[in-house]
């Protein structure tokens, strides 16, 4: 590892926090767009560092006190004892913090004056100088009186999780905040092809031998017409690769070829992305190199 990557007294490297905001971005799109806020993230990143800390940061493989665990993590001693007991406890560690809006749409869908008989949320007037405890404007109140309520439904608006109707009322989509057909699926699989492909780069950036296949290539300033033949090709060229894995691999397992005591997991994967080269997640430009080495990575 070059002096350039190595830690400091000043903080890590700049290069390295910048990637690591550029990596982050998307993710923190998706939780806003799900009511993880940062509160909930905190709290789950807390968790996350102690974990880790405790587990892969030991000394002779010996455990860590909690003072060890702190200093490395950053995280109050306090903290570090409670969320150790939890996780020998079996206890879950996810926060139990809520957003506003999933408290919001809880009260809506589950309790009284805002659900009819037959249990399906009321469309409810803006004001409450209109509609009293039957309002949107009280409703918001009676989960947190620190947020105004016409910013909660204008970003509602924006989001589609309620619409205005014909009266002027505000109507909840009672499907939004349902999640959509193999969403579960689709959250599995994020967390098992983001994991395995950042655990592959930082293995390789923390100079892990022997480094694990982690390429791509990258074009900015192409057509929006070039850019769908690229993404035909690499649909079907990724296929043909991810066919012809497999099928080695299936072929492997059924013959049992192995040692039993040196199983192993593997993931190869393939993905395909593009967007406006203006867009604000663009990435920054590339460190400067003594030569061109085109646009391979």
């Amino acid at each position: 590892m070059s002096n350039d990557a190595a830690p400091s007294d000043a903080g890590p490297p700049r290069a390295f926090v910048q990637a690591l905001i550029h990596a982050l971005r998307p993710l923190v799109k998706l939780m806003l767009s799900r009511g993880v806020t940062f509160t909930y993230a905190s709290e789950l990143l807390k968790s996350l560092f102690v974990e880790i800390a405790d587990r892969d940061f030991r000394i002779d493989d010996m455990p860590p006190t909690d003072s060890r665990v702190s200093l490395v993590s950053g995280v109050h001693r306090k903290e570090v004892s409670r969320l150790r007991q939890a996780m020998a406890s079996g206890e879950e560690t996810v926060p139990e913090v809520v957003s506003l809006g999933a408290q919001v749409v809880a009260q809506w869908m589950g309790t009284r004056p805002y659900i009819d008989r037959s249990g399906a949320p009321l469309p409810l007037n803006r004001f409450a100088s209109e509609g009293g405890e039957l309002s949107f404007e009280a409703l918001v109140a009676r989960v947190n009186r620190d947020i105004r309520p016409r910013v909660v439904l204008d970003e509602w608006l924006r989001l589609g999780v309620v619409h205005i109707d014909d009266e002027g009322r505000v109507c909840l989509n009672a499907g939004a905040f349902v999640p959509t057909k193999g969403f579960d699926e689709m959250s599995f699989y994020l967390g098992h092809n983001l994991h395995d492909h950042a655990a592959a780069a930082a293995h390789n950036l923390s100079g892990g031998q022997p480094p694990f296949l982690e390429r791509s290539v990258h074009y900015d300033g192409l057509g929006a017409d070039t850019v769908a033949k690229l993404a035909q090709q690499a649909g079907t060229l990724g296929m043909q690769a991810l066919v012809a894995v497999n099928k080695t691999a299936l072929a492997s397992a059924k013959r049992g070829i192995g040692d039993d005591s040196q199983r192993q997991r593997m993931t190869f994967g393939v993905y395909f992305y593009a967007e406006d080269s203006a867009a604000a997640d663009a990435p920054p430009a590339p460190p400067a190199r003594k030569k061109a080495k085109g646009s391979k990575k």
